[in-house]
């Protein structure tokens, strides 16, 4: 137990010199390549922390074990959507870009529907793993890329600052180093914080299958919860948010992708995920998009409540596994009282959001 333990402490401690050194590298970066911290949040963060997801399907696909490799995917995105901006905007309201919110959130709502298109006939075929990873290069790309137009065209503004000088090759070394240590560290760090919380539950007598349900499925995300919760602490509130939809993104079109392009047969889905977990997925972006579209922003209240939806989430997976006398009353409560309040927040977040922008629009039409 005493070894577990120092496992949990020192996998914190990694995770946390980890964020702050990839934040650090990623927001040099950022300066450096001439585009927004909000890409690099998107791209080069998104993609990073997420590695530990990437490894864990692939291996999984390989070794034939599909539900891992699908569970994996939707469990981390789960998480990537209501656990990491849920805490985040309980620690500081995250204040978020326009851009995000028109073009970013909306491909994260999109891919989870693409998420749930591919596996309606409950299997993931290798042609459409390839079709992700084409679209995971493509988002790529045009982030970049329209991003460094972005910044172009701020540049000539009459009152934009002026351009920072030519750097240096020693800049882009130092901030490339900081970037891939700090990934090293997350990963090192996810690694042995996930090995020690599953040998504490061994020995509490914990079944595997819960251990898979939480731990794996959270383990594997905690280099994106330390990369945006430093991040919301330093202020970097767009690499915070950016890295959760950008990971919820890569998660769907790279790892899924990949994992069921090198499985040679395609990931079978179950039913199971197939029927709740994959269109829950689906109802937790378009809360996301709902939330942010009000006021470009996620206040500590909806914080809490993302939150305690992860809480619920979890502790109903928890009561179905192990045949917890529980889940009946705990399905009525979600389903007569949690599930309803969330949905008539999400319509009246949408509504507030559209009512909003007809009276600026009649504004702008006037003048």
């Amino acid at each position: 137990m005493s070894l577990a333990v120092v496992s949990i402490v020192a996998g914190l401690v990694i995770l946390t010199l980890g964020g702050d050194l990839l934040v650090r590298g990623a927001t040099r970066l950022a300066t450096l390549a001439g585009v927004s911290s909000l890409v690099i949040g998107l791209t080069v963060v998104a993609y990073g922390t997420s590695a530990p997801e990437l490894i864990v399907s692939s291996y999984a696909a390989l070794e034939g074990k599909a539900d891992i490799a699908v569970g994996n995917v939707a469990g981390s995105n789960a998480f990537n959507m209501l656990f990491i901006p849920g805490i985040c905007a309980v620690l500081a309201p995250l204040v978020t870009s326009p851009q995000l919110v028109r073009r970013d959130v909306p491909l994260m709502v999109a891919a989870t529907g693409g998420f749930l298109a591919v596996a309606w006939d409950r299997i993931v075929h290798p042609i459409e793993g390839l079709l992700l990873l084409s679209g995971a290069v493509g988002y790529s790309v045009y982030s970049i890329v329209a991003s460094r137009r972005e910044q172009s065209a701020a540049s000539l503004r009459p009152n934009a600052p002026p351009a920072p000088p030519p750097a240096r090759a020693r800049d882009w070394v130092l901030s490339g180093v900081l970037v891939v240590a700090g990934l090293g560290a997350l990963v090192w760090g996810g690694r042995l914080l996930v090995d020690g919380a599953t040998s504490v539950a061994r020995m509490l007598g914990v079944s595997e299958a819960i251990i898979a349900l939480t731990i794996v499925s959270a383990g594997t995300s905690l280099p994106e919860v330390a990369a945006s919760v430093i991040a919301t602490l330093r202020g970097e509130r767009d690499i915070a948010i950016g890295n959760v939809v950008g990971s919820t993104i890569f998660n769907i079109l790279m790892i899924l992708g990949a994992s069921s392009a090198i499985s040679g047969s395609g990931l079978a889905v179950s039913s199971t995920m197939q029927s709740f977990d994959i269109p829950l997925n689906v109802v937790m972006a378009l809360a996301i998009w709902s939330m942010l579209a009000t006021q470009l922003r996620l206040d500590r209240w909806e914080g809490a409540v993302l939150f305690a939806s992860y809480v619920a989430y979890v502790t109903y997976l928890v009561l179905v596994e192990i045949h917890a006398s529980a889940l009946g009353p705990f399905r009525l409560v979600m389903a007569y009282g949690v599930l309803p309040v969330l949905g008539l927040l999400v319509v009246g977040h949408l509504a507030y959001s559209l009512l909003k922008r007809r009276p600026a629009a009649g504004g702008a039409a006037q003048r």
